[in-house]
């Protein structure tokens, strides 16, 4: 079946109706897109006379910013328990233990770390509550630079990325965000709609092809996979396409349904493009809390994740799943997504992610 590219026709319909640039609109995500929001953008009021421009914030407080609800739940209740006391004993670790397992820290991560801290407290190490605070920052930071290992997009070509994730995590928006980051950053992006199942998931990532100015290729609904990841790899190998970027289809119906198409998918790519895929990446929603853990244990059986994206942390308190996935599961966290615009889907640094946390 030959593919079926599209590409303007969105942008040309929202400038008819809205006759605005899109490029230059909200960031909002696609999902929310409607001929009503389209229609109803409010006008620009002009500043007063002499009014300062508001300066907009960086990004590390925009991250402390959207990681406030993890950080009140976690380090927020742990400050409670430590702050002023003069003393640390086993039963101040035993409270610091249930309030890392509440936290979706996870039970494997939070017993390795009560079991350093158990270490370090027999050392005299941990003097008083501020020493255990720092020491268990320090602890989770070094669990989240163990496996840190940034992502190189030149380091083949087409370098290939494989996205997966149940449906609802944000997966085709990560896919749209990372799209335009690396079509802005001048890299020739083309990007597969190999979520044929979901209805409008191709019409999603459409869109976000159009405010990128990055070419699609998709089949009909309901068309196998498979094919449109080898009419997309065939594509991305002619016309010199730096990354190829492959939305896959959430469904956790059934492991072996997931398993065997995967095994496909990853068949076809590694036939037409050798060596690929490069990075499988892994989309989790943070609210999702332990489920996420599942759903990473399922997924890297099924489909070898290389790679984690965890997105939503700015809207929960669920935000130590990362750190425990990461840990328990021995991968890198490559993106974090901390609020609705591209500009707040971000590398991982481990250090800014923990400094963001336990920062006062």
């Amino acid at each position: 079946m030959e593919p079926q590219e599209k590409k303007g026709f969105f942008r040309g319909l929202i400038e008819k109706i809205s006759g605005a640039d899109p490029a230059e609109g909200s960031l909002a995500s696609p999902d929310s897109l409607s001929a009503e929001s389209i229609s109803a953008q409010p006008s620009i009021e002009p500043e007063p006379a002499g009014q300062e421009t508001q300066v907009k914030p960086g990004f590390f407080e925009r991250l402390k910013s959207g990681l406030k609800k993890t950080k009140d739940g976690l380090v927020g209740r742990i400050d409670v328990l430590v702050l002023g006391k003069k003393t640390i004993d086993a039963d101040t670790l035993e409270e610091l233990e249930e309030i890392l397992i509440t936290s979706d820290i996870g039970v494997k991560t939070t017993v390795e770390l009560i079991r350093t801290l158990e270490q370090r407290l027999g050392r005299n190490e941990l003097k008083d509550g501020e020493a255990l605070r720092e020491a268990l920052k320090e602890e989770i930071l070094a669990r989240l630079v163990a496996q840190h290992r940034p992502l190189d997009f030149g380091s083949a070509k087409p370098f290939v990325l494989l996205v997966i994730g149940v449906n609802g995590v944000g997966k085709t928006t990560t896919i749209g965000k990372l799209a335009s980051r690396f079509s802005d950053s001048g890299n020739k992006v083309l990007l597969a709609a190999a979520d044929t199942f979901r209805a409008a998931a191709a019409e999603q990532l459409i869109v976000w092809g159009d405010r990128s100015g990055v070419d699609v290729i998709r089949h009909k609904e309901g068309a196998d996979p498979s094919a449109v990841v080898f009419d997309a790899c065939k594509a991305a190998v002619a016309r010199g396409v730096d990354v190829l970027i492959i939305d896959t289809a959430g469904r956790l119906h059934t492991k072996v349904n997931l398993m065997e198409e995967m095994k496909k998918i990853r068949r076809v790519i590694e036939r037409e493009i050798p060596g690929a895929p490069h990075e499988t990446l892994l989309v989790l929603d943070a609210a999702t809390g332990q489920n996420a853990v599942s759903q990473t244990r399922i997924f890297k059986e099924a489909a070898g994740v290389t790679g984690l994206a965890v997105t939503k942390l700015d809207g929960t308190a669920k935000g130590g799943i990362l750190v425990a996935v990461s840990h328990e599961f021995a991968l890198p966290v490559r993106f974090i997504g901390v609020g609705e615009s591209i500009e707040d889907l971000r590398d991982f640094d481990p250090q800014d992610f923990t400094d963001a946390l336990f920062q006062a």
